[in-house]
C-alpha cells in the first residue's frame, strides 16, 4: 500500500489533518487504525524477510512544560519504514522535538503508533566518555551491538578498523560522526532517526556521508543540506508555517512544487481581493439603498401619489436581506482568502551595513604559516592570501587543515580579542599576516555557547537597537514568541540566527563567518545568498554548503599539502 491508495474494502483515503481539517494535497490519516478496524497484518508485513510497518502518528498535540507555544497542534499522518525520509523546516519548528517523540522522551497528548523500535544520531557522550575508546562506547550506544558490524559499515565509509581502538575524543568530527553512523546502521530492526549528520564535516566528509546514506533505507533525515537531501532521500516531510507536508522525491522536487503551489496561492489570492472588494462596495450600496427606501415610508409622495408603506418596506427588506447576504460572501470569501497563503514561504529581502574603506587590500599574507606549539607539524605553510573590497573568499579544506585558525589569526593581527578571549589563540605563525589599519570587523564563530539573557539584555550589552533586532529575526523566521526567552531555550539554528543578526547589524569593513550555516535552515540560507550578492561585503568565510558556496564565492582558497 503507498499514500494516497483506498483501504481495501473500506474506501479511505490518505488525507493531512492539521486543526481539524483536511488537506488533500499532504500523505496523511483520516482515521487511525482502531477506527478502520483494519487487522494488524495490513500495517505490518514482511517485505524481502524483513518485517516493515506504518509508522502511524494520530491527533498529535505538544507543547513543553511552562511554555504556552504549542509545537504540534492536533496533526496526524503516516510514515512507511521502507522510506528514506528527509525531513526539513524553518528553525524551532519542532523537528528535533518530533524525534524525540518518536523515541517516548517526553509526554504527548495524541497516539504514536510503530512496529520498529528507534535509534538516534547523534548518540550523547560525557567529557568522561570522550576519553574511552570508541570500541569501549559500542555497547552503551546500541545494546547488543556486535563490533564486526560495525567494522564493516566503518569500511563503507572509507575508515580503518583502528579507530575504534583511539580515545573517542581524539578522534576529528568526521570520524566521530562516521563511527557513529556505523553504530547506529550496524542493527537489523530498527528506524534510524539522523539529526544533521554533516554539521562541521568538511567537503570529503560530507561526499562520504552523502554516498553512505544513499546507499541505506528506512531513516528519517533531518537536514538542511540540500545536496545531502537530493541525493539521499526519496521522500520527504516538510513543517510548513502552519501545516505538515509529505511528498513523493528529493529536495529539489518538493522545492519546486512548493514554487508552484505559492504561485498559485498568490494569485488565487489576488483574485479573492478582487473579488473581496466588488463584495464590500455591493454591500455598501446595497445597504444605502435600503436605507433610502426605509426613510421613503415616512409621508413622501411620488409623483403626487402616497406611496404605500407596506410595499415600501417589503422592498426595503429585500434590499436588507441582500446586504446580509453580499456580507455573508464577503466573509467567506475573506476566510477563503487568509487559509490561501498560510503556508507561502516569502523570503523577505535582509539587510547589511558594509562600511567602505579607503584601501583596497584589506587583508594580506606573504609566505605565511600556522601550528599550535603542542604539534610538530605545521597546519600550513607559504601561505599567500589576499582579500580586496567587495571579495567573498572561501577557506576551502579537510577539517583540521586550519581554516578556523586563519580567522582567529586575522581577528588577533586586526587587534580583537586582547581579553580572556585570546588566551585560547595560543598558535604559533610564521610569515606576515597583515590587515588594513583601523579596519572594523564583524565575527560570527562556530560556538553559540557564550549567549546569555535574552535578546533585549544582548542588545544592551552590544548596544544594539533592540527593535531593529528583532525585525532581522522576524524576517529570518523567528517567531516573536521567542524574544522574552532565555538563549538556552533557543533551538540550535535560532541561536546561529542571533549571531548572523548581530553581524549584520553590525556596519564593518570585513566580515569573518566561521561556519555560519550550521543547523539554519534551507529558506535562511537562501535568504543570506540573496542578501550577499545584492550587498557584495568584503568577507572571509568558512563554509561547507556546497550550493552556497557556489553562489557566493568570488574566490576560494583551498588549504592542502600544497602549503606543508
Amino acid at each position: 500500500m503507498k499514500p494516497g491508495d483506498d483501504i481495501p474494502g473500506r474506501g479511505m483515503v490518505f488525507y493531512a489533518v492539521k486543526n481539524g481539517g483536511p488537506h488533500p494535497s499532504l500523505f496523511f490519516v483520516r482515521k487511525i487504525r482502531e477506527r478502520l478496524r483494519v487487522p494488524a497484518s495490513f500495517w505490518q508485513r514482511k517485505r524481502g524477510g524483513i518485517l516493515m510497518s506504518q509508522i502511524l502518528v494520530s491527533h498529535l498535540t505538544f507543547s513543553y512544560e511552562n511554555s504556552f507555544d504549542v509545537i504540534f497542534d492536533d496533526v496526524s499522518f503516516v510514515l512507511d519504514t521502507d522510506w528514506k525520509l528527509g525531513f526539513t523546516g524553518r528553525n524551532g519548528k519542532g523537528k528535533t522535538t518530533f524525534l524525540r517523540l518518536l523515541q517516548g522522551k517526553y509526554l504527548y497528548e495524541g497516539t504514536i503508533r510503530a512496529g520498529v523500535s528507534f535509534d538516534y544520531f547523534p548518540y550523547s557522550l560525557s567529557r568522561k566518555e570522550k576519553e574511552l575508546m570508541a570500541s569501549e562506547l559500542l555497547e552503551g550506544w546500541k545494546p547488543g551491538c556486535e563490533e564486526w558490524r560495525v567494522i564493516l559499515e566503518l569500511s563503507k565509509l572509507g575508515l580503518d578498523a583502528e579507530v575504534l581502538y583511539r580515545p573517542f575524543g581524539t578522534l576529528s568530527q568526521g570520524e566521530q560522526t562516521k563511527v557513529m553512523l556505523a553504530v547506529l546502521f550496524s542493527g537489523e530492526q530498527e528506524f534510524l532517526l539522523i539529526d544533521e549528520p554533516t554539521n562541521h564535516l568538511d567537503q570529503e566528509a560530507r561526499e562520504k556521508v552523502k554516498t553512505y546514506l544513499a546507499g541505506k533505507k528506512g531513516f528519517i533525515l533531518v537536514s538542511h543540506d540540500r545536496d545531502l537531501l537530493d541525493a539521499c532521500i526519496d521522500h520527504i516531510l516538510v513543517l510548513n508555517r502552519k501545516s505538515i507536508e509529505v511528498q513523493n522525491g528529493n529536495f529539489s522536487s518538493w522545492e519546486e512544487n512548493k514554487r508552484r503551489q505559492d504561485v498559485h496561492a498568490k494569485k488565487e489570492n489576488e483574485k479573492h481581493r478582487k473579488e473581496i472588494a466588488k463584495l464590500e462596495k455591493a454591500a455598501r450600496q446595497a445597504g444605502q439603498w435600503s436605507d433610502q427606501v426605509e426613510k421613503s415610508k415616512i409621508g413622501q409622495k411620488e409623483a403626487g401619489i402616497k406611496l404605500d408603506r407596506g410595499y415600501v418596506g417589503h422592498k426595503a427588506a429585500k434590499m436588507m436581506k441582500r446586504a446580509k447576504t453580499l456580507e455573508r460572501r464577503k466573509k467567506e470569501a475573506v476566510q477563503e482568502k487568509e487559509g490561501l497563503l498560510k503556508d507561502v514561504e516569502t523570503l523577505t529581502e535582509l539587510k547589511m551595513q558594509p562600511l567602505v574603506h579607503h584601501r583596497d587590500v584589506l587583508v594580506r599574507t606573504e609566505d605565511y604559516g600556522l601550528r599550535y606549539p603542542d604539534a610538530g607539524e605545521w597546519l600550513f605553510q607559504n601561505l599567500r592570501l589576499e582579500i580586496r573590497r567587495g571579495e567573498r573568499v572561501f577557506l576551502h579544506g579537510a577539517n583540521g587543515c586550519g581554516k578556523s585558525t586563519i580567522i582567529k589569526a586575522v581577528l588577533k593581527a586586526a587587534g580583537y580579542g586582547t581579553g580572556s578571549e585570546s588566551s585560547s589563540w595560543n598558535f604559533q605563525e610564521q610569515g606576515r599576516l597583515m590587515t588594513a589599519s583601523g579596519i572594523v570587523i564583524s565575527y560570527v564563530g562556530q560556538d553559540t555557547s557564550y549567549l546569555k539573557g535574552n535578546i533585549r539584555q544582548c542588545c544592551e550589552e552590544q548596544g544594539l537597537d533592540a527593535s531593529l533586532f528583532c525585525t532581522v529575526l522576524r524576517k529570518m523566521g523567528v517567531g516573536r514568541e521567542q524574544f522574552e526567552k532565555d538563549f538556552r531555550e533557543y533551538s540550535e539554528g535560532q541561536k546561529k540566527k542571533v549571531q548572523i543578526a548581530k553581524s549584520l547589524l553590525t556596519p564593518a569593513h570585513l566580515y569573518l563567518w566561521d561556519e555560519p550555516l550550521n543547523y539554519v535552515d534551507v529558506f535562511t540560507r537562501m535568504q543570506i545568498e540573496e542578501l550577499l550578492l545584492k550587498y557584495e561585503p568584503a568577507m572571509l568565510i568558512v563554509e561547507h554548503d556546497a550550493r552556497f558556496r557556489e553562489r557566493i564565492a568570488t574566490k576560494i582558497v583551498e588549504l592542502s599539502d600544497r602549503f606543508s
